[in-house]
């Protein structure tokens, strides 16, 4: 299998890349604790391909797609200067989000985009993520060098999450 990660701009094609894994992995993530009528409708109502392309269309947030036999496993969001509360004064924080699609979940798809993932948020202090707790991409975060730093919710139907926290640039 061909794996490969890289920069996506916000366009048609890159959004219905990333709503394809978005609408998998949100149902596959929340299956077990929310509803199947609750999900479909946070899915139809929630999910809004005009707000992305403008979202993405920030210069602050970057798109990184996975993609195996160029069809879209998994991708990582990162928002420069996103903090949350634990964030200490004068640090450059950066936010980014981590999907890898649980049946293409594999230690080459994950290296492939944290790879990437890693080499963009360079410029940082501190790069976070907001993480729910059976998330199985959790171990590998940890794996990698981020550490919780605080229990948390996330998502759209606030589940148990951990913020995680992994320092790039000691000053």
């Amino acid at each position: 299998m061909d794996i490969i990660s890289k920069f996506t701009v916000g366009s048609e094609e890159g959004i219905s890349d990333l709503i394809t894994i978005i609408d998998s992995s949100v149902y596959t993530l929340h299956k077990e604790f929310v509803s199947e009528e609750d999900i479909k409708k946070y899915i139809q109502h929630e999910i809004d391909p005009r707000k992305m392309i403008n979202d993405l269309n920030d210069l602050s947030n970057q798109l990184i797609m996975t993609y195996a036999d160029q069809k879209p496993i998994g991708y990582s969001i990162i928002k420069s200067g996103s903090l949350h509360p634990g964030i200490p004064e004068g640090k450059r924080a950066t936010e980014i989000s981590f999907v890898i699609l649980s049946e293409f979940d594999s230690p080459e798809a994950r290296q492939s985009l944290w790879k990437k993932c890693r080499s963009a948020v360079s410029f940082t202090d501190i790069i976070w993520i907001n993480i729910l707790d059976h998330d199985l991409l959790s171990g590998f975060l940890k794996e990698s060098g981020f550490i919780a730093v605080e229990s948390s919710k996330t998502g759209p139907f606030q589940l148990p999450s951990h913020i995680l926290e992994m320092e790039i640039n000691k000053s």
